[in-house]
């Protein structure tokens, strides 16, 4: 099991984000990894985004490019195991308080090698706001994380300032930042680089992006949203028995925590729904350049 200390969760309060070596094991990342090619091979029949994929603009029964898998969890037990493993669920427990622990949502984020979509700065916070910002998601790399393949990026100490704009010229939300409007040092930010099978933890209202996959290797990172079990979503709560079926540990509550958070609702919607790759189509001003138009053929 991972050593997680009390010097790490200070690490985590004080930074917005914190990495944990050694939380998947080899034999599960190996699963997930043979599961996902599979998921790849399986896209050739796919020609556009659906509840599973969405895919790269350059994708083609020939060439399958998926730049993310919806709901994974959903999608194959073995990615709801391991949301569920006893190791995860003791960081989450130090990191998000006594009330428990609810699942938010989850994706897999994928990087083809010298391709794969760049992911513009933003908040998780943008995009469902809560009672409460006792909430993070969790990275687990099922490949290292390096400098040239497109690393989750952070800037250090954000979720501590302000819940920035994330709507386009139009109004509508766009869920990114305008890399021109706020002033931010995204130089700065920290790379958070590590081995296949660690696990990044960065809070919800830390901003974080991330750039296109420049190296020969792929870069999948199974992404999982994760609230204290006390948070309630400010946008509603559609189905009750679905809410209390994702929590993961503690007892269920009916009393949600409030606390004084900055908050902009992700309203009016974007213009293209589907993930944050549709949303972020209308963002005119970019950090990131775009990924290559004859970028390899996907891999796992």
């Amino acid at each position: 099991m991972a050593d997680f200390s009390v010097r790490d969760v200070a690490r985590y309060h004080r930074d917005g984000f914190v990495v944990v070596e050694g939380l998947l094991d080899d034999l599960t990342r190996m699963r997930m990894k043979q599961v996902l090619a599979d998921l790849i091979e399986a896209a050739r029949g796919v020609t556009a985004h659906d509840d599973v994929y969405d895919l790269e603009p350059t994708h083609s029964p020939q060439r399958p490019r998926v730049r993310r898998i919806k709901k994974p969890h959903v999608v194959h037990p073995v990615f709801a195991e391991f949301m569920r493993s006893e190791r995860l669920l003791a960081v989450l427990s130090a990191l998000l308080g006594p009330s428990g622990v609810r699942l938010h949502g989850s994706k897999l984020n994928l990087k083809a090698p010298e391709g794969g979509s760049a992911v513009e700065w933003h908040q998780d916070w943008a995009f469902y706001p809560h009672t409460n910002d006792d909430m993070l998601a969790v990275g687990v790399l099922l490949d290292d994380a390096t400098e040239q393949n497109g690393p989750l990026m952070v800037l250090p100490g954000s979720h501590r300032g302000p819940t920035y704009d994330h709507h386009g010229p139009d109004g509508l939300f766009c869920g990114a930042m305008d890399p021109a409007r706020d002033g931010l040092d995204y130089g700065s930010a920290t790379p958070l680089l590590a081995p296949a099978g660690a696990c990044s933890f960065h809070h919800v209202r830390a901003v974080h992006g991330s750039a296109q996959n420049r190296s020969p290797h792929s870069r999948n990172l199974l992404l999982y949203e994760f609230a204290a079990a006390d948070a309630f979503p400010l946008l509603g709560i559609p189905d009750w028995a679905d809410f209390s079926a994702r929590q993961l540990l503690g007892s269920p509550t009916v009393v949600p925590r409030v606390v004084d958070c900055p908050i902009r609702m992700p309203m009016p919607p974007a213009a293209r729904q589907g993930s944050i790759y549709e949303n972020q189509t209308a963002l005119k001003s970019r950090y990131f350049d775009a990924a290559p138009a004859s970028a390899s053929q996907q891999s796992t």
